[in-house]
């Protein structure tokens, strides 16, 4: 109980650190981004991919409005874990600085320099008293000097650079699939299916082309695309990975 206590104590204010140096509301905030559903993102030779698992609660909700996906500028796109109103925050300060970017510097911001700016400010309110920090993170990806490139941002206001990862729910799991699967000399299309099998073995094996989140940002082009569900069900038919509605009445 005089343990709990003494958290207590130090976890009601985020400017406070405990005597062994953690900061309690930081490591909420963690927990916060693994409750939600997960997003993957993977670096591939020709251009980065990113896959979200957008589960819909409820028939009838329209599954256009679950957004995991964003474009931040046309050569960047970005994927969320944890609370979606604390994500589109985040997605709007980033597209705001991609856009001064290109006003100020006439060219586009870079997928490095876009997501420490976005870390500087996330960081922010892990030091200010009256806030709270951001309960989300973000895989940020897309084209620099004509290089893919892959970033992750924590609630800490940490950036880290993967070849691929994966945040939010189930997480360990998803991460150790990547792991084991993942080639550096992988194609777009490659990453594609491998981020889709990825999600498929933490969702019993199959998906619902309504229920998954796709985007590319290609190396050549330097374009962010979004896939539609026809699409996204086209790729899960390939891999024999689509959920047939026999298997959804099982559920």
């Amino acid at each position: 109980m005089q343990g709990q206590a003494q958290q207590q104590a130090y976890d009601r204010g985020i400017t406070i650190f405990s005597p062994d140096g953690r900061l309690y509301q930081v490591e909420y905030a963690r927990e916060a981004v693994k409750r939600g559903t997960a997003s993957i993102g993977i670096r591939t030779s020709d251009g980065v991919v990113l896959a979200v698992d957008k589960r819909i609660p409820s028939p009838l909700l329209e599954d256009s409005s679950v957004e995991k996906i964003h474009k931040a500028d046309d050569h960047i796109g970005i994927a969320s874990a944890g609370h979606v109103a604390d994500a589109r925050q985040l997605i709007d300060f980033a597209r705001r600085q991609a856009q001064v970017n290109q006003l100020r510097y006439g060219e586009p911001i870079g997928v490095e320099s876009l997501t420490k700016e976005i870390t500087d400010h996330i960081q922010q309110y892990t030091q200010v008293g009256g806030a709270r920090p951001f309960g989300v993170a973000l895989i940020v990806g897309g084209i620099e000097d004509g290089e893919p490139r892959l970033f992750e941002t924590d609630p800490s206001g940490t950036p880290y650079e993967w070849k691929a990862l994966a945040v939010g729910a189930d997480r360990a799991e998803l991460q150790e699939y990547l792991e084991s699967n993942y080639d550096d000399e992988a194609t777009i299309d490659d990453g594609v299916s491998l981020a889709l099998d990825a999600l498929a073995s933490v969702n019993e094996g199959s998906l619902l082309p309504t229920e998954v989140g796709l985007a590319t940002v290609d190396a050549e082009t330097e374009t962010y695309r979004v896939f539609d569900d026809e699409e996204i069900g086209s790729r899960l038919e390939e891999t024999d990975l689509r959920e047939t509605p026999g298997d959804e009445d099982d559920e």
